[in-house]
Formats: structure tokens, C-alpha cells, sequence
């Protein structure tokens, strides 16, 4: 009886110290994973994040890698790069987990684009019939809102950018203007993630900044959580914030066709990027579809489902007014000179200098909505915007579009 308890209890400790060494083998092969991820990541992302801190993100990880190809490695030598990040949750298995984008101005490519082009859509398709109400939420592209006064950048849930100003003594290759965006690819990011973003994209840029010659002194992150960014269109006609401006036009000039939904973001008058989101609602949809002519009902058929109706009211100030462009078909992005106002496919544009630096004021339609308003709505309503931020912001030197701008878009 006792030899068998000896010989048994002799196993169990045989076996924990196997189970032991296998424990600490896979930790240490864990460990091996995760600082060879860590250097991965730093190589693509040209040194510019800690590895650390990125498989820090969704919960954590041991393993992940970079993209092998060139175009998604970063190159601080280029205008325009990025790295991406994919998580490896077993063998042969990768799922997306974090992009790094630096982008630095030049008269040769926007930073910022305006029109109606379908990477600026707000809304995700509903041709399907999975959603009966397309505006309801920007659930593809959120109003960016503001870091702390704006001035050291914007964020969404899933993204933060942080905007450095090269200012004197800077190398004379450097931009005006350099912007660093760290992205989650993942859904439901958490507020911890928000922050983790944050430094990450503080910390590239301050890096990125250095390495190209730009002099820029970078505020600190707010000391308060970043807040979840709202996404889902309220009234337009109690409108707060950046789209007090229609409520009040509104009030003013009654609901006609335009739209009856908006998404604001917070005022903060150092803010160089304030936007707001307009959206027209299967109701209001219907009540337009009843003064339109037979050959304009598809349009309001199709604007409940695959080309939903939106205005998008963007301005631009300081060195943000000269990295505005717009699509050109079978030609480069055309840029809008600070100064000028004008009209291109799906956009109208005016300029002010604000604060004794250039602004531009700008004004979006989506396919087919500019041709229900008309020319004569569109003017009314881009001047009422224009007046009452250049008003806001203390902007003079306006130059509005001349009438024959107004004349060539459609419905003019």
C-alpha cells in the first residue's frame, strides 16, 4: 500500500515538473514571439511607434506582424506613407489591428479632400435592405472632433492625428504642416485604446517631426479621457455647436428641401478644422419626392438606399487652407488655392483670412442632392455658412463664387 502511494505520489511529481517545464518553455517562446513582433513592427513603422505599445492594443497580444510591402512601410522621406499591422491570433492566421499614416503638405497633393467622391460618403450602402434608415448614423466616416482646442488635432473612435505646424528654424525642406494618424482596424475600440492611440500618434508625430527638420512644439494630450465621438444625426433644427448655423437658417428661411438632420462637433475657436454633417431622412425624402418632376423621383428612390442625400460644411484655417483638393478624372488631385472660391464636382468654396492667415470655407453635396436644391438654394445656404463663421471667427477678406459658378452646377 505504501510502495503504490510512494510510486504514485513519485509520478504526480514527475508530472508537474514536465508540466512546469512546458509552462516555462512556452513562456519563453511567447516572449521570443513578442519581442520579435515588437522589432517587426518598429521596422515597417521606420522606428517612428513603440512595438510595445501598438500589441498593447485590442486586449493585448503575443503575436503580430507588419506588412511586407513597401507601400505599407513607412518612409519618412516620402510625402505620403504608412505601415499596417495585422494581429496573428494562431498559425496562418491574421486579422487587422492597427495602421500608422504620415502626411506631410505639398503643392503637389491634398491632405484634405471636399466633393462627392465615394471615399467622403458618410453612410454605408443600404441597397441591400438590411437598414431602412441610411442617414440615421455616420457609421462609415464620423465628423472628426477636436484634441483639447484642435490645434494638436482631431480623432474618431478608431483613429487620433496629430497635426504639427513647422514654424522658424525649421529645415528648408519641411513641410508647412505635418500630420500623423494612428488607426485601430478593429471594431467596438475600447476608451483605453482611445488613449493608447493618442500617445502613440503624440509620439510619432513628435518622432516624425524631428526626423524631417520640422520645428513644432506639441501641446500635451488633454489630461481627460477622450470622449466617444457621437454618430448618430440628430434634428438639424436644434442644432448646437458647428451646426448652429443651419438651425438658424432654418428658423430663418423654413425646411424647404434641405436637410433635416445634422452631426456637430464641439466649437473651439483655435480649432483649424470645424465640419458639420447635414443628412435628409426617409421622411423628409418622401415630402421632396412630392414637388419633384417624373425625371427627378429616381433620384429620391435611390437616396434611400445606395446614394442617400448629405451636405458636408468643412473649414479650413492656417496651413489647413492650403492642403484642400478635389478628384479630377484621368488627372491628378486638383488643389484649391488659398484666396479663390469656385465650384468643382460636388463642392463650392470660398476664402477669408481669419486672424490675419488664410481661410477656406467649404461646402459639399452628394451625388444628385445639389441638382434637387438648385443653384439658387445652395447659394443661399453656402452664404448664410460663410457669414456666420467668418462672423464667428472674426474673418475678413471674404470672396464668395461669382454667380456663373452658382449658374454651372447643376439644377443652375
Amino acid at each position: 500500500m505504501c510502495a503504490g502511494l510512494n510510486r504514485l505520489w513519485r509520478w504526480t511529481a514527475w508530472g508537474g515538473i514536465g508540466l512546469s517545464l512546458y509552462a516555462g518553455w512556452l513562456t519563453a517562446d511567447d516572449i521570443r514571439d513578442r519581442a520579435s513582433s515588437e522589432r517587426d513592427i518598429g521596422a515597417a513603422c521606420d522606428g517612428l511607434v513603440s512595438g510595445a505599445a501598438v500589441m498593447d492594443l485590442n486586449g493585448g497580444m503575443v503575436r503580430a506582424k507588419a506588412s511586407d510591402y513597401d507601400k505599407y512601410r513607412i518612409d519618412t522621406r516620402e510625402l505620403h506613407s504608412s505601415c499596417i499591422v495585422y494581429k496573428v491570433p494562431g498559425p496562418g492566421k491574421t486579422t487587422s489591428l492597427f495602421t500608422l499614416a504620415v502626411r506631410r503638405s505639398d503643392a503637389s497633393e491634398p491632405m484634405n479632400w471636399i466633393g462627392d467622391d465615394s471615399g467622403l460618403e458618410p453612410f454605408y450602402d443600404a441597397g441591400t435592405g438590411d437598414k431602412n434608415d441610411v442617414t440615421a448614423v455616420a457609421d462609415r466616416r464620423s465628423e472628426p472632433w477636436p484634441v483639447g482646442d484642435g490645434t494638436l488635432g482631431r480623432y474618431g473612435d478608431r483613429y487620433t492625428t496629430v497635426r504639427a505646424e513647422c514654424g522658424p528654424g525649421s529645415r528648408a525642406t519641411a513641410p508647412k504642416l505635418l500630420n500623423v494618424t494612428a488607426r485601430a482596424d478593429y471594431d467596438d475600440v475600447s476608451a483605453a485604446d482611445r488613449e493608447r492611440l493618442a500617445r502613440i500618434a503624440h509620439s510619432a508625430a513628435e518622432a516624425a517631426a524631428d526626423r524631417i527638420g520640422c520645428k513644432a512644439r506639441l501641446a500635451a494630450l488633454p489630461g481627460r479621457q477622450l470622449a466617444s465621438v457621437p454618430t448618430t444625426l440628430r434634428p438639424a433644427k436644434t442644432a448646437d455647436g458647428s451646426c448652429r448655423w443651419f438651425a438658424a437658417h432654418l428658423t430663418r428661411q423654413g425646411q424647404d428641401r434641405l436637410p433635416d438632420r445634422a452631426l456637430a462637433i464641439p466649437v473651439r475657436e483655435a480649432n483649424p478644422l470645424e465640419s458639420c454633417l447635414l443628412a435628409v431622412s426617409p421622411d423628409q425624402v418622401g415630402r421632396i419626392a412630392d414637388t419633384l418632376d417624373d425625371d427627378q423621383r429616381d433620384y429620391a428612390r435611390s437616396a434611400l438606399t445606395h446614394s442617400p442625400w448629405w451636405l458636408r460644411a468643412v473649414s479650413y484655417f492656417g496651413p489647413e487652407a492650403g492642403t484642400v483638393g478635389y478628384e479630377l478624372l484621368g488627372a491628378d488631385d486638383a488643389i484649391i488655392e488659398p484666396g479663390t472660391a469656385g465650384h468643382a464636382k460636388g463642392a463650392l468654396w470660398a476664402s477669408s483670412v481669419c486672424d490675419g492667415k488664410p481661410a477656406l470655407h467649404t461646402l459639399s453635396s452628394s451625388y444628385t442632392y445639389d441638382d434637387i436644391l438648385g443653384a439658387q438654394r445652395l447659394n443661399t445656404l453656402f452664404r448664410a455658412y460663410v457669414d456666420d463663421i467668418a462672423k464667428r471667427r472674426g474673418c475678413t477678406d471674404v470672396t464668395y463664387p461669382q454667380a456663373k459658378d452658382f449658374q454651372a452646377l447643376p439644377g443652375g
